[in-house]
């Protein structure tokens, strides 16, 4: 495709910006450099408009086509991880605990060459609104950005479409699927109030350890015998904390861990029991325990058939059927695109960033990993030719 060969052409630029993004990350909505770099770019870009009044750290821009058309919207997630980088070459993180782990800074990238080609490229029916979303890690971006600021009233794209580089996945390849593709999730706490006392003496406490060990066992058995073997689900429990010295029963004990699954029913089923579990569980030692959910949780991301199979067409037509894999397997990992999704139709899927063989097998949200330079073009091809595809029929 035309938009291809320009975006090419481009690669020297591009693989510069993406390189001195991964070195200046700022974590969910402490973004500001990185916004004021987007911002600078999409001016020198020429796009139509741009707002920065949502989410802190958000920008949004608008680029109009010369034909009349859709209004529809792409999004790239713009925030690094707390994590301290391991690489040594010339363009690792200069901010000590803080990595681009996972690829946002290709993401961005990717969304900002798209930008400068349709800015530049007008042959298209519509508007494109390109969301650069801040806090996608755990920080409740998008549902600042969808739910409680409402971006999608003040622009109300009819479909919005996403996309996360997937290490292992061939460079030059896309994997897509309608229906669930990331599970939603849940971070769950649950405290335990007992009655502190000697060790020697435990018939004279009332110990919160004995009852953690009880509803860590029991989870497993509602996980086991109460959800169909079929639907995919994961409670972890993460985190046990309880006592400070060896010969004192703590008076109370703390569990942390995360719900994982592909169905909103079996998401609220789950919680439903967990919270008798953890309830009675306390009461039958007579004890208090209580759980609640921490303050950011992700719905499952869904795609809609109709999105799914336009993002099939426009990335067969770019690399050919061969590379376009339509089997993924629904990931338990999480994504709040998903609060976009919820709202209006749209589609998120995989771009390759290399296997093994091409050097870039390291996972997501590891201190070695490194985004895939080669693939920008490709990617923000796809963007591009996904805006294209609204004045022709799929």
């Amino acid at each position: 495709m035309k938009s291809l060969e320009v975006l090419q052409s481009w690669q020297s630029e591009a693989q510069e910006i993406r390189r001195s993004i991964h070195q200046h990350p700022e974590l969910g909505f402490e973004e500001q450099q990185t916004q004021k770099t987007i911002n600078d770019l999409l001016t020198r870009y020429g796009v139509d408009s741009i707002d920065l009044s949502f989410a802190k750290t958000a920008v949004v821009a608008v680029i109009k086509g010369n034909l009349p058309g859709p209004m529809i919207g792409l999004r790239a997630d713009i925030d690094a991880l707390p994590v301290t980088e391991d690489n040594t070459f010339d363009h690792r993180s200069q901010h000590q605990g803080t990595m681009h782990a996972c690829g946002h800074d290709g993401h961005t990238t990717m969304l900002l060459m798209a930008a400068k080609y349709l800015a530049s490229h007008r042959d298209f029916a519509g508007t494109a609104v390109l969301f650069f979303q801040p806090a996608e890690e755990g920080r409740g971006g998008a549902e600042t950005l969808v739910l409680k600021e409402q971006v999608l009233q003040k622009y109300p794209v009819e479909a919005v479409y996403a996309m996360h580089n997937w290490p292992s996945l061939p460079a030059g390849c896309f994997a897509i699927k309608p229906g669930s593709i990331m599970a939603s999730s849940d971070r769950i706490f649950i405290d335990i109030k007992g009655k502190s006392g000697h060790a020697a003496q435990p018939h004279h406490t009332q110990d919160p350890l004995l009852v953690a060990t009880h509803i860590y066992q029991g989870i497993q058995g509602l996980v086991a015998r109460t959800i169909d073997p079929l639907s995919p689900i994961v409670v972890a429990i993460t985190q046990l904390h309880v006592g400070e010295t060896t010969n004192a029963i703590a008076g109370t004990a703390k569990m942390a861990g995360t719900i994982r699954t592909h169905n909103e029913a079996v998401r609220a089923d789950i919680l439903a029991k967990l919270t008798a579990l953890v309830e009675n569980m306390g009461a039958a030692f007579g004890m208090e325990a209580s759980i609640k959910l921490g303050p950011v949780s992700h719905p499952v991301t869904v795609n809609t058939e109709a999105e799914a199979a336009r993002a099939i067409a426009v990335a067969t037509e770019l690399v050919g059927p061969e590379h376009v894999v339509l089997d993924i397997t629904e990931q338990m990992t999480s994504e709040d695109f998903a609060f976009f999704l919820q709202e209006v139709p749209g589609c998120y899927l995989f771009i390759g960033n290399g296997d093994q063989a091409e050097g870039h097998s390291v996972g997501l949200h590891n201190s070695h990993y490194d985004f895939n330079d080669a693939i920008i073009p490709l990617g923000a091809s796809f963007l591009v030719e996904v805006i294209r595809s609204y004045q022709q029929a799929i």
